[in-house]
């Protein structure tokens, strides 16, 4: 094969932009646990685990697309006895029982588990299917459902809200892409947009909730569907709406603390509200430019918990600035438009769909990640893809930037 073939089966501007995300984490790692006896242990990991992520990443890419899908189901059987395994062995750390503890390794199943759920979806999805614009029925939206809820109820039972909340994520961008109706991705979405409203009303005032119900029971009766379908969609709501209070009263009170605290942070400025305040302090300090590497007070003197981890975003926002912020989301724009177009070129729809799978994957961390740090959403532990701390983390979307490349690879073959 000459160098031109070769390059133009190699997905050059995705390797480069993980290349980029990972070294780049190596450097924030570092910065952020400079003052710590263990700085070494972090940053020097993150680069080795990289290295490898790569490597296997490139390896992945060259597989046959046949055998990443015969290997889906075994992937995804494996994670759910990982996931219950880790509920009988695993170590508990802040009240959550996630980790398998190996010496000084920490091993998180929910990580993987994100890429096996992808895999199977898009496996049963591209099973006796023919081209992207085939309908999805109620039978097969049930199923996929199943398929994503069984892993998100194992991992409730940690408990972990926030990985639980990636995995829903993929549901609709991969409905969607699938051809589902438009009236059953109403379905998925109405439920969860009254029920945010319905919390929204203890702040604004109840209005909120009759009106969005109002409209919502409008939009529903447009469709034309089934009556019965429709008034379903309209009675789950309902339940949603009302039963929002229910439901926040019986969350953990720490978990309570962390939604408030995004509406008021000054609640509870020595608890939940700690993070976020510092956080903003961090990145607004930074300015256009930033403090400089290594030079950012609120990172040097550890004012922010995580700041290797959940909240290594600050470190970038206060060292390197809104310039060096801006830089970091558009390599992760970079990623995610890649693996949709990457999605849309496949001839295989397995890999069209596990693209979008991995795309909605990427963006969910992105937004939700940098929305807690700011302030805008609450704290509920998701990393930064490639940048902050963790093997598992970063294992895992190298096997989604693999399976990504492997999509670019074989674009022009059919199967």
């Amino acid at each position: 094969m000459s160098a031109s073939e070769f390059f133009k089966k190699f997905d050059l501007t995705l390797v480069l932009a993980t290349i980029s995300l990972i070294t780049l984490g190596v450097f924030a790692i570092f910065s952020a646990t400079s003052s710590s006896e263990f700085s070494d242990q972090f940053y020097e990991r993150h680069m080795i685990f990289g290295i490898a992520g790569v490597v296997m990443m490139l390896v992945i890419s060259y597989l046959p697309p046949k055998h990443l899908e015969k290997v889906s189901s075994v992937l995804y059987v494996l994670s759910l006895l990982l996931l219950v395994s880790v509920l009988i062995f695993g170590k508990k750390i802040s009240g959550q029982r996630s980790w398998f503890s190996f010496g000084g390794f920490g091993i998180q199943p929910a990580e993987f588990a994100k890429v096996a759920t992808v895999m199977i979806v898009a496996f049963f999805l591209s099973k006796d299917s023919e081209g992207r614009n085939s309908k999805l029925g109620l039978k097969d939206t049930l199923v996929i459902a199943g398929l994503v809820l069984l892993p998100v109820a194992l991992i409730a039972l940690q408990p972990d809200t926030g990985t639980n909340l990636v995995f829903l994520s993929i549901l609709i961008p991969v409905f969607l892409w699938a051809g589902m109706p438009a009236f059953f991705i109403v379905a998925l979405i109405a439920p969860v947009i009254v029920a945010i409203s319905a919390f929204l009303s203890d702040i604004v005032g109840n209005y909120l909730l009759y009106v969005v119900l109002a409209i919502t029971a409008i939009g529903i009766f447009l469709f034309k569907e089934k009556q019965y379908l429709k008034i379903g969609v309209i009675v789950l709501c309902l339940i949603a709406g009302f039963g929002s209070d229910y439901v926040y009263d019986h969350l953990e009170t720490y978990q309570q603390k962390r939604i408030m605290s995004v509406f008021d942070p000054t609640s509870d400025p020595r608890g939940s509200g700690y993070n976020v305040i510092q956080s903003k302090v961090a990145i607004g300090s930074g300015g256009l430019f930033g403090k400089g590497y290594m030079q950012g007070t609120q990172t040097q003197l550890n004012f922010i918990p995580a700041q290797w981890t959940d909240f290594i975003f600050c470190m970038v926002g206060e060292e390197f600035g809104f310039i060096g912020s801006v830089v970091l989301i558009i390599l992760y724009l970079v990623i995610v438009i890649k693996l949709i177009n990457n999605g849309y070129n496949a001839r295989s729809r397995f890999l069209s769909l596990a693209c979008i799978g991995f795309a909605s994957v990427f963006l969910f961390h992105l937004f939700i990640n940098i929305g807690m740090t700011v302030g805008i959403l609450p704290v509920i532990g998701i990393p930064l893809p490639l940048l902050s701390y963790g093997v598992s983390s970063l294992l895992s979307f190298t096997i989604m930037l693999g399976i990504g490349m492997n999509a670019y690879r074989n674009r022009n073959i059919v199967f």
